[in-house]
C-alpha cells in the first residue's frame, strides 16, 4: 500500500550524502537503516561477523544487504573473530587463522556517523567507541526502555531511575534476560564517556515490521488474516505501544542528518493507542473479516492459555502498569513520525507469506504444529467454548 495513500509524507532529500557505518546491520534494525539511508542517498557501510547473513541463507531466506553496502569483518570483542562468532555452538568447527580479528578492519577508516545496533556489554561498546572516536562525527546507540528500573508508573520518561547490574563485568543475559536492561545501560554510558558530547541515545520500546522473526506482532496480522473468531485478551481500552521498524530507522537517518543528540525514548504512536484500536488497525490492513471477541486475561490464564499465547499483550496493572505507556514527547518534538498501522499489518503479512513453510513455523510458532500440543486454532476454540459456556452460565 503506497504511504501516501494513508497521507504518510516521507522527509525530504537530504542536502549531502553521509558515510554511515553500522554495527551489525544485517538482522532487523540494521536492514531497515540500511534501506532508509540508501533512499536519502547516503553511503553505508556495515560491519559484523557475516554469521545473520549465513544463517539466512541456510534457511532459504535472500539476503538483506543491497548492492553496493560496504561489507567488513570482524567481531564486536576485540579479542575474537569474526569466525569465532560464526562458529559458536559448532563443536567441530576447524579454526580460520586468516579470519578478522575484533575491530582490526575499522582501524585507520573514516566516517560521519556510526549506528551501533549491536552493542549488549559495555566492554564491547568501549572498544568499539573509542577506536571510533577519532574518526567519526556521531555515534548513535540503540538501547531500549528495558533500561527503566521500575515502569509501573506510566508516563515514565528518560529521566526515571536505570537499572543496573549485580556483576558489571557479566557478559551473559542471564535467566529470563535479567541482565539485558542493565547491560544496555552501561553500554550507554560507555559510548558517552568515549565520546562525549557526540552520543545518540535510543531506547525503543517494542519494535515491529518485516523481517521481525520475534513473532511478537506477527502473531497478529497472521491470525486475523485467518478469519473466523479471534480471541483478543483483555479489555478493549487496555493500551499498547508498538513502532514500526522502518518508522524507528527513518527516525535514525534524520538523527544523524540533524545532528541531533542526546537521549530519546522511541516508541509510538504519537496518540495512545487501545488494544481496540490495534487489532482494527490490524484487521483493515490485512483486509479481513475476523470477529474479535474480548477475553478476561485471567479467565485465558486459568483456562490454560500459557505465556506468549498472546504477544505483545501485558495487562495494564501492577509491575507492568506504565510498559506500554511510556513518555516519547522528547522524540516528537525533534520529528519522529509514523506511519498508519494498517501499512504495518499488510507488509508483516506480506513478508510472513513470502518465507519458506519452514521458516514461518520459527517466526509464528503459534501456527505450526506443537510437540505434544494441539493446533493453536484448536487450543483458541476450546477456550471460546468454554468462555461462552461461561456466559451462559
Amino acid at each position: 500500500m503506497p504511504a501516501i495513500s494513508y497521507g504518510y509524507d516521507a522527509p525530504t532529500k537530504p542536502t549531502a550524502s553521509l558515510r554511515i557505518l553500522i554495527l551489525g546491520g544485517t538482522g532487523f534494525l540494521g536492514p531497515a537503516c540500511t534501506e532508509s539511508a540508501l533512499a536519502r542517498g547516503h553511503k553505508i557501510t556495515q560491519f559484523n561477523s557475516g554469521r545473520t547473513e549465513q544463517l539466512r541463507h541456510a534457511a532459504g531466506r535472500p539476503s538483506a544487504v543491497p548492492e553496493g553496502v560496504e561489507q567488513l569483518y570482524g567481531n564486536r570483542d576485540p579479542n575474537k573473530t569474526a569466525a569465532d562468532r560464526k562458529n559458536e555452538g559448532k563443536a567441530d568447527a576447524a579454526p580460520d587463522p586468516d579470519s578478522p580479528k575484533g575491530l582490526s578492519q575499522l582501524v585507520g577508516r573514516k566516517w560521519d556517523a556510526v549506528i551501533d545496533t549491536s552493542g549488549y556489554f559495555p566492554r564491547m561498546v568501549k572498544a568499539s567507541a573509542e577506536l571510533l572516536a577519532p574518526n567519526v562525527k556521531q555515534y548513535l546507540f540503540i538501547s531500549t526502555i528495558s533500561v527503566y528500573k521500575d515502569i509501573s508508573t506510566p508516563n515514565f520518561d528518560e529521566t526515571a531511575p536505570l537499572s543496573t547490574l549485580e556483576d558489571p563485568t557479566t557478559e551473559e543475559m542471564g535467566k529470563d534476560f535479567v541482565n539485558y536492561g542493565g547491560g544496555k545501560a552501561m553500554c550507554e554510558k560507555a559510548a558517552e564517556l568515549a565520546m562525549p558530547g557526540r552520543v545518540t541515545v535510543l531506547r525503543p520500546g517494542f519494535m515491529v515490521g518485516p523481517r521481525d522473526t520475534s513473532g511478537r506482532f506477527l502473531y497478529w496480522p497472521v491470525r486475523a488474516s485467518l478469519g473466523g473468531v479471534m480471541i483478543v485478551p483483555g479489555a478493549p481500552a487496555d493500551p499498547i505501544q508498538i513502532i514500526e521498524v522502518r518508522d524507528v530507522a527513518d527516525w535514525i537517518v534524520h538523527c544523524l542528518e540533524e545532528k541531533i543528540m542526546g537521549i530519546y525514548n522511541v516508541t509510538g504512536p504519537a496518540k495512545p493507542l487501545s488494544m481496540k484500536e490495534m487489532v482494527e488497525g490490524v484487521r483493515q490492513g490485512v483486509a479481513s473479516q475476523v470477529e474479535f471477541i474480548w477475553i478476561d486475561n485471567h479467565f485465558l490464564e486459568t483456562h490454560g492459555a500459557q505465556g506468549g499465547e498472546f504477544p505483545l499483550y501485558d495487562a495494564p496493572t501492577g509491575a507492568s502498569a506504565g510498559l506500554h505507556r511510556c513518555n516519547c514527547s522528547r522524540a516528537l518534538a525533534r520529528g519522529l513520525i509514523f506511519r498508519p498501522l494498517p501499512e504495518t499489518a499488510r507488509a508483516c503479512l506480506d513478508w510472513y507469506r513470502s518465507l519458506p513453510a519452514a521458516t514461518q513455523g520459527a517466526v509464528a510458532p503459534q501456527f505450526a504444529k506443537r510437540p505434544k500440543r494441539e493446533l493453536w486454532l484448536e487450543t483458541e476454540k476450546h477456550l471460546l467454548a468454554s468462555w461462552n459456556q461461561r456466559a451462559k452460565g
